[in-house]
C-alpha cells in the first residue's frame, strides 16, 4: 500500500465518490461507494506511479507522515 494521502468526496453533480491523490497530479478515481473508491485509486495509483517511471518522471515521496481518511457523508 503506498503511503499517499488520499481524499475521498462525494460529487452530487456525478453522483460518484471521487477519490483523489494531492501528491500526484492527475490520480484520481471514482467508485459507487466510498470503499469501492478507495479502492480504485489504489489502482490509478499504481498505473501512474509505473507510467511516470516508463517516461523516466521522478515519483514524489509522501509528504504525510500518516495516512488519513475525510469521511464526507451525503
Amino acid at each position: 500500500m503506498y503511503k499517499y494521502e488520499i481524499i475521498i468526496d462525494w460529487s452530487e453533480e456525478d453522483g460518484l465518490y471521487i477519490a483523489r491523490v494531492p501528491e500526484l497530479p492527475g490520480c484520481m478515481a471514482d467508485g459507487e461507494s466510498y470503499s469501492e473508491a478507495a479502492l480504485n485509486v489504489q489502482t490509478v495509483m499504481q498505473e501512474w506511479i509505473e507510467t511516470a517511471t516508463s517516461l523516466g518522471r521522478e515519483i514524489p515521496k509522501p509528504k504525510t507522515k500518516k495516512v488519513s481518511a475525510k469521511i464526507v457523508s451525503r
